[in-house]
C-alpha cells in the first residue's frame, strides 16, 4: 500500500518490462495508441508520452508514436520529440502497390528505405 492507502504498482515487471529495454537490440520504441489518442487533451497521458520519449531517447532509441488520427495529436507529439507518426492522419492501411504511388505522390517523405529483419527471441 501507498501513504495514500493504494495498492502499489509493480511497475516495469512481466511482459512490459523495462529491463527489455536493455536487453533487446532494438532501434525504435513505439507507444500505443491509447496514451496517443489522449495525449492532446489529458495530462496523465501527456505526462506518460513525455516521459516515454526521455527514456528512448536517453538509450538511444527513436520513438514512433502510432495511432496519430488529428492535427493536435501530430503537433503535441512532435512538440514532446517524437521521432516518427503512423496513423490515420497520415494514412490509410493500403496493399504494397497502393503504397509505392502514395510514396511518389508525397515527394516530401523520399528518399524511404526498408529494411528486412530478423525476429529477436525475447530471452536473448
Amino acid at each position: 500500500m501507498t501513504a495514500r492507502g493504494h495498492p502499489a504498482l509493480d511497475f516495469g515487471t512481466g511482459h512490459s518490462s523495462l529491463a527489455y529495454l536493455r536487453k533487446l537490440p532494438a532501434t525504435q520504441l513505439k507507444i500505443d495508441r491509447t496514451f496517443v489518442k489522449d495525449v492532446d487533451s489529458d495530462a496523465d497521458a501527456r505526462a506518460i508520452v513525455d516521459a516515454v520519449v526521455h527514456l528512448a531517447h536517453a538509450l538511444g532509441l527513436r520513438v514512433v508514436a502510432e495511432g496519430v488520427e488529428t492535427e493536435a495529436q501530430r503537433e503535441l507529439l512532435l512538440e514532446l520529440g517524437g521521432d516518427e507518426l503512423q496513423g490515420y492522419l497520415i494514412a490509410r492501411p493500403m496493399p504494397a502497390a497502393a503504397l509505392l504511388e502514395w510514396l511518389q505522390r508525397h515527394e516530401a517523405l523520399q528518399p524511404v528505405a526498408f529494411e528486412a529483419t530478423a525476429p529477436v527471441p525475447i530471452d536473448a
